[in-house]
Parts: structure tokens; sequence; C-alpha cells
């Protein structure tokens, strides 16, 4: 198949929407199949030299008081890229600004298109402006309800879109590289470095942003014989520097880098209620490392409470710093979750998610054949 990827963001951006876009490009490829990416330029042109296909790349700005976050300004290489790369599908990863104007352009060009619904976008809209909820899932649903297929990454996410009038919803999750993220890449040197006095290490690791909710994480940082270590970076850093105090900040980490501090962590702590998947939660999993989570959103398929972690109730400051500490006073019940969080995702390998993607693709051709012989 001949696929075009239509993504709201790209390697080098580290984010869910980005991850996912290049991991699936990359098992186009491996498969046999010829996709090409399109995405937003980035703000200091980085070579696109370490992709696994060609990537073109449209014009766009900052998000005002956002800078890390691109948006796409309209461009002619859009529909351009899908003609001539005559595109048998065209997959619309996390679809609002550069998606919305790739689904135009399919439907003008009669061609089958995939929406993957990976952000949150009216609970972003509640974080940061208190408003706007009903247009963004006007205009999510628009797009969406534009598409051949909807692939919604959790149970939540698809209850979500169904609720708000999205037809043609199909559940697809997230993969994980469970070669890269291992318990075997506990590293005590990197222990002792983080926690000279033996402290027990809870960590985040993701953007540091407003609807992540990282301050929560303030009561774990006053618990004894715990350090706080923060992964990641965002604008919301400078005050949880303050509001979270002993805590290590490491800013961006990826690669082995990120699979060698995931391992070394005795707890994994996620803040965020608006995710759609959480695929950090995942990757700590991997990695053997028990979780707390919100009970929401995509975490609820990922975390079984009392086996693989603790699911505590969205924003609730006291219940995260509880759950910290009933992990970090227990090291038979840490080893029991990470061993049984391994064990759950083992199977959730990115060739078998590729695959599943593949056969949904296939899945919309043929509707398309059976619609245009009928």
């Amino acid at each position: 198949m001949r696929v075009v990827i239509v993504t709201e963001s790209f390697p080098p951006d580290v984010n869910g929407v980005a991850h996912c876009a290049f991991q699936t490009a990359r098992h186009l490829a491996e498969r046999g199949h010829t996709p090409v990416v399109i995405a937003p330029a980035t703000a200091d042109d980085v070579p696109d030299d370490q992709a696994p296909c060609p990537v073109v790349r449209v014009p766009s700005l900052p998000l005002p008081g956002y800078p890390q976050v691109r948006v796409a300004l309209p461009s002619r290489r859009l529909a351009a890229t899908l003609a001539e790369h005559r595109a048998d599908v065209v997959h619309l990863a996390g679809p609002f600004v550069l998606g919305a104007r790739g689904m135009a352009a399919a439907a003008r060009l009669g061609l089958p298109a995939v929406a993957v619904y990976q952000t949150d976008l009216a609970g972003y809209a509640r974080t940061y402006f208190g408003a706007g909820e009903a247009t963004a899932w006007r205009r999510l649903r628009s797009v969406h309800t534009a598409a051949d297929l909807t692939l919604a990454p959790s149970s939540a996410a698809l209850r979500d879109l169904e609720a708000h009038g999205v037809p043609r919803v199909k559940l697809w999750p997230r993969g994980v590289d469970t070669a890269r993220f291992r318990p075997g890449l506990r590293d005590e040197a990197l222990r002792r470095a983080l926690a000279p006095n033996s402290e027990l290490l809870v960590g985040y690791v993701g953007r540091l942003a407003p609807e992540k909710q990282v301050e929560l994480l303030a009561g774990a940082c006053t618990l004894p014989g715990v350090r706080v270590v923060v992964v990641g970076d965002g604008p919301s850093r400078p005050g949880l520097e303050q509001a979270l105090p002993g805590a290590v900040f490491l800013g961006r980490r990826t690669g082995d880098d990120l699979a060698r501090l995931f391992a070394s962590l005795d707890v994994f702590a996620h803040t965020g209620p608006f995710e759609t998947f959480c695929q950090t939660v995942q990757e700590a999993m991997a990695s053997g490392v028990p979780v707390v989570a919100p009970a929401a959103g995509g975490p609820l398929d990922l975390v079984a409470h009392g086996r693989t972690g603790l699911l505590v109730p969205p924003g609730d400051a006291a219940a995260v710093r509880d759950a910290v500490r009933t992990l970090t006073a227990q090291p038979a019940l840490r080893a029991e979750y990470g061993a049984a969080g391994r064990a759950t995702v083992e199977g959730r390998t990115w060739a078998a998610i590729g695959d599943q993607l593949i056969g949904h693709y296939a899945d919309v051709l043929a509707g398309r054949r059976t619609a245009v012989a009928a």
C-alpha cells in the first residue's frame, strides 16, 4: 500500500503523536509498504535523515505561549503530495489543524482516510482557557466524521468519541518497545547519583505543561526516604521547580538514556488526567516498574489496580502521595507489581500493533471497493 501519513507532530518533536507517527511509518516501510509523512516544519529545520521514509515539511508557526508546539500553515504541498504519491490510504495522526486540511484534500481526491484520535483537545481547552470544549469537539467531530474510520487508543477515548457523535470508531492501542524498555537496564550507579542517601526514586516522565498536573507530586516530595525525579521539559518547568522541593529535574531524555532512567526507578507516577492512552505508563510497565496513575482516560486500560499498580482519583494530591507511600514502604509489593506489569505488556510490540493498523487499512479499502461495486 501507498500511505500518506499527515501528522500534527513528528520527530524531533517528543510527544505521543510524533512517536506513534514515527513508529507507524517505520513499520509500514519494514512490511514493504510505501509511506510518506507530511508534518509541520521544525523551528530550526532539523534534517529528517533518521526518518524511515520521505518527510514533506509544510510551513509552520509556534503556538503562542507554547513555542515547543508548531502549528502548520496552509500549503499547497499537502494536496500535491497526496496526488504525487498516488496514495491508497491517507492516515491522519491526531488531526486538528494540518490533519483537517489533509482530510479535506483526501475528500477532494476521493481517497480513503483513517483518522487516529490521540489528543484530548477538549480537556486541554478546559485547562488552558476554562472554556472552549464544545468548540474543540465540533472541530474534532467534523474531521473524524468525514473519515472512513476513526481509531481510538483506549476504551475511554472510544466512549468519548461515540458520546460526541463520531461514527465508525474502532479500538487501536499503542505498541511499546519491549527490547529497549526492560528491567535489566536498572543502573545502580545512576541511582546513587540521583539519590546519594539511598532514597527510593519516584519518577515522572513527560511534558511539563499545565494539563499534566505534575504539581500533584508535591506530597511525594515530602515523604521520608523518597527522591522525586522529573524527566521532561515544557513551559511549566520553572513553576514546578518551585512547587516540588528537593525534586531532581533532568530535562528531556530519549532513547537508551531514557530507558535506563525508567528501569532505575522504584515507582513511576503519572499525574495528568487527560491522557487518551499514556505511553509513558506502558514504558514504565515494560521496565518492570510499578505505576501510580489517575483513574481516568488511557491508564484505565493499562493499569490493573492492585496488580500492576495503583489508580487514584484524578487531581487528588493526597491520593498520589498515599499511593506512593504504600509502594515505597513495601518492596515485595513493588517487585510483584513490576513483574506483573512487564508480563502484561510483553505482547504489545509495535510490530503487533502495526499489523493491526494494516488490517484496518485493508478493511477500509475493502469497504470502498464494495461501495463502488454496489
